[in-house]
């Protein structure tokens, strides 16, 4: 359903929040996210040109996220690198469907609705502070970011 470019901008802006505003360098991000140097620097380009990332550069410099954690959806990212496409009219182009569309594409256009809903409604802190499941992109390198927080950040 989603293109390796958008797995890779997820797993870019994923371990950016769990690094809480240090910036990291691509060969950093490349290394923690299992993304390909070159790559990354494509990511990077594309979630930079949307503001979801910000650059700083010189010593200490790297990428950080442009926005919260908590403020920052997953469809905030989706939709900077490759949005949802909708079926907003008949995709077989049946000209007396129009707007008005059969049972099938309706019923398919509501799943990418809720699937829209949903990402909406996901920031990445909840990603991050959901203790449910795996620490996202770690494998046991995790440690907590501070103590007043739940999140987990993996070391290089």
């Amino acid at each position: 359903m989603f293109s390796q470019t958008l797995e890779y901008a997820l797993r870019a802006v994923v371990c950016l929040a769990q690094h809480d505003g240090k910036p990291l360098t691509n060969q950093a991000l490349s290394e923690l996210t299992q993304v390909p140097t070159s790559y990354m620097s494509k990511v990077l380009q594309l979630l930079g040109r949307e503001e979801i990332i910000r650059a700083t550069r010189g010593m200490g410099g790297g990428y950080s996220l442009a926005r919260p954690a908590l403020e920052l959806s997953i469809l905030d990212v989706i939709n900077a690198i490759e949005p949802i496409k909708r079926i907003k009219i008949c995709p077989l182009g049946i000209k007396s469907h129009g707007v008005n569309l059969c049972p099938l594409h309706h019923r398919m256009d509501a799943v990418l609705e809720g699937a829209e809903d949903a990402f909406r409604k996901t920031t990445l802190a909840d990603l991050l502070a959901d203790t449910s499941r795996s620490t996202p992109l770690c494998e046991a390198r995790c440690v907590p970011v501070s103590r007043s927080k739940s999140f987990a950040t993996c070391s290089l």
